[in-house]
């Protein structure tokens, strides 16, 4: 009687959960919280402002088109998730194919490679090549020059002596359209003027010592046409694509690995059952 009793016991008792199973949960949480910084980066780019002059660039669009493709991210990968014991094979081709299309542009955003980039808004290289175009700088450096940033430059540090100017923070765009670069060796007055030392500047061998040949004291030309200029406009923009193209790696592939990782679990758990 002792040994039926006994037997009946095991036969009721549940088994022990597998090592697969045990993963399953941690894997499932894993892949719902990593959707958290997709909603937090959905608000930032909502509600971020334009650097100066970006409108120019028609950089915008760029910015909607990743809200659109993140909020498109969100939705599929938490639907994967939670339909993937229905949809196994299916469920992780769906997923994969938006997190690929976001890792390569968050690729091209931290300039991981040049020339296919060029193709794509916001990256280095195509930063670089819109700026370049004589017809599009014109627009933005009249757009830097009515923002007042150097005007404003001017009034904060007027009563700033030579070594309290030189120890401030600049931003990109005021070191490169506001004042000389600093290889030009000028004399400082005030933030908006400086007094060469030599009128005509010898071995021009860079595009540093040819801006100073072009800077000019006149408020509405300083160096606006430098190459530092265009430089510290490029670097403005850089700041926040870069920072936006560094979110998409590291968060598309953590999801990869996630769900994959995910995929292999449920394949095993669905062999061994």
């Amino acid at each position: 009687m002792a040994e039926n009793a006994a037997q009946v016991v095991a036969q009721n008792k549940e088994p022990e959960p597998t090592s697969i199973k045990r993963i399953m949960f941690p894997l499932t949480t894993l892949s719902f919280l990593l959707s958290f910084p997709i909603l937090f980066c959905i608000v930032w780019l909502l509600y971020v402002r334009e650097c100066n002059c970006e409108h120019l660039l028609q950089l915008s669009k760029l910015q909607h088109g990743v809200v659109f493709g993140l909020i498109l991210l969100f939705v599929i990968s938490n639907s994967v998730v939670f339909f993937r014991s229905r949809f196994l094979m299916m469920g992780l081709i769906v997923v994969m194919v938006p997190l690929i299309v976001i890792l390569t542009i968050g690729l091209a955003l931290v300039g991981a490679y040049t020339v296919e980039s060029r193709m794509i808004p916001g990256s280095p290289s195509w930063l670089k090549m819109m700026v370049d175009n004589d017809d599009n700088w014109f627009r933005i450096e009249t757009c830097i020059y009515n923002t007042r940033t150097c005007q404003d430059l001017a009034t904060q540090s007027f009563m700033f002596k030579s070594y309290d100017f030189a120890t401030s923070k600049l931003s990109p765009i005021e070191s490169g359209c506001c004042i000389p670069p600093t290889i030009c060796d000028m004399e400082y007055l005030n933030a908006t003027y400086w007094i060469k030392k030599t009128q005509v500047f010898d071995g021009l061998d860079g595009p540093y010592e040819i801006d100073c040949d072009k800077w000019q004291n006149d408020a509405t030309k300083l160096c606006y046409e430098c190459y530092a200029c265009r430089k510290g406009f490029i670097n403005t923009l850089r700041q926040k694509w870069y920072k936006l193209g560094v979110f998409l790696v590291v968060i598309t592939i953590l999801l990869i690995a996630c769900h994959l990782l995910l995929f292999v679990a449920s394949m095993q758990e669905r062999n061994g059952s």
